[in-house]
């Protein structure tokens, strides 16, 4: 691996766990600092490799380097010194030298630790799922912004109003306590969750990104699964849901980069190891009394991971979505059930439910109802995909749509 490849791939996964560590240092007041430490490490990192080559272990040359880049700044900035918390003045007055720990367990500990933190009550979701992005993944502000459909200075504002936001709050970056742990948890997960969604069901074509917002979620899930006070049923749930999906990454579009539907999808490019996790975290998730709707959305899951279009597999999926309704209504789910009663009880049972929904200024619905009145009647049909094909943001989306009301004019 070059120079050139080989620094944004540290980036992408060095950066966040160098920033979070520094943060819990100096304190998440100071959470600037460690941004721009951890970039300047990244930076010299960048002059000093093309020069002189790439170092044998370049993972610990970073740590090193932002190691020292920290002590430095502490030795020169004595007012900020004098500030930092009272564990940081006693660790530097009894050893001389302040301790900065990146070994792998106090990596994996902090981040946590920080997803906690960016988590809090008080900050919008959007605000939480973009510090995770920015502090806890290594994103860019502009693949932020891609990844919301806005622009830079938008980004950087929802960002410094929730940091501001937990300097007011004096939010530390800490596990919280036993009793609050769980509550705090349900907030995670759900960042979590929405965070995979933005990735999953993104409209943008950088498939990159998208690819990487689904696995930055999934390796977070994953710590708080190897977490004893994080381990939960609901959490493996949740992670199990992300493996089933992400299974069907690699067919969800063809070589043309096109959007193929899950019924059109070539089976052999189904990833056979993720769905075998996805059902050992889902065995994981049985334990306890609790359901919650990431054990309904990771059976539903389950279940599309089986090749077989049976009346068994549609029946089952189709009551998945009837809890998790119940649970939980959201106009998403309903419409995506409206897909498996078509399966289950036929299309035309499934165009009256669906209408019911009047999800008007939405591209899926009336790619839904696009498909169900195909071969009942085409020309609604038509109407359904060139109004799905206005309202979608996808060029990928919008040749698909293109080419299914080419083929409804075809046959007249």
């Amino acid at each position: 691996m070059d120079n050139q490849t080989l620094i944004p791939h540290l980036f992408r996964t060095e950066y966040r766990k160098i920033t979070t560590v520094l943060c819990k240092l100096f304190g998440i007041e100071h959470i600037e600092i460690a941004e721009d430490i951890a970039s300047d490490t990244f930076l010299l990192a960048s002059e000093s490799w093309g020069v002189k080559g790439i170092p044998e272990n370049p993972t610990a040359w970073l740590y090193t380097v932002a190691k020292n880049k920290a002590k430095d700044y502490l030795k020169r900035n004595k007012i900020f010194t004098e500030k930092v918390s009272r564990e940081l003045r006693q660790s530097a007055s009894e050893t001389n030298e302040i301790e900065i720990d990146l070994t792998d367990k106090n990596l994996s500990d902090t981040q946590l630790q920080m997803l906690f933190a960016i988590c809090h009550p008080s900050i919008p979701v959007e605000a939480q799922i973009g510090l995770a992005l920015r502090i806890l993944c290594g994103f860019g502000i502009d693949e932020i912004a891609d990844a919301f459909l806005t622009n830079n200075e938008t980004i950087t504002k929802r960002l410094f109003r929730a940091k501001q936001k937990l300097r007011q709050e004096k939010v530390q970056i800490e596990f919280p306590s036993e009793t609050e742990i769980d509550k705090r948890l349900e907030t995670v997960l759900l960042t979590l969750y929405l965070l995979f969604n933005e990735g999953y069901y993104s409209s943008k074509e950088d498939n990159k990104v998208r690819t990487d917002l689904c696995l930055e979620a999934m390796r977070l899930t994953y710590l708080l699964t190897e977490n004893s006070a994080t381990n939960k049923p609901f959490v493996s749930a949740l992670l199990s849901l992300m493996c089933f999906h992400s299974s069907r990454f690699e067919a969800r579009t063809n070589e043309k980069g096109e959007t193929v539907l899950y019924q059109d999808q070539d089976t052999s490019l189904w990833n056979a190891e993720l769905i075998e996790r996805g059902e050992y975290y889902l065995n994981k998730a049985s334990s306890g009394n609790e359901l919650t709707k990431y054990h309904l959305e990771a059976g539903i899951g389950y279940w599309h991971t089986i090749k077989e279009d049976t009346q068994e597999k549609w029946e089952n999926i189709l009551q998945l979505y009837n809890k998790l309704l119940q649970i939980e209504y959201s106009p998403m789910a309903a419409l995506n059930r409206t897909f498996a009663l078509s399966k289950a009880n036929g299309n035309a049972v499934a165009i009256v439910e669906a209408e019911k929904l009047q999800l008007t200024h939405n591209y899926l619905y009336h790619s839904l109802l696009g498909n169900l009145y195909t071969d009942i009647e085409n020309p609604k049909a038509i109407n359904h995909f060139k109004t799905a094909m206005k309202l979608s943001k996808s060029a990928s989306d919008k040749k698909l749509f293109s080419n299914k009301i080419f083929e409804l004019e075809e046959k007249g």
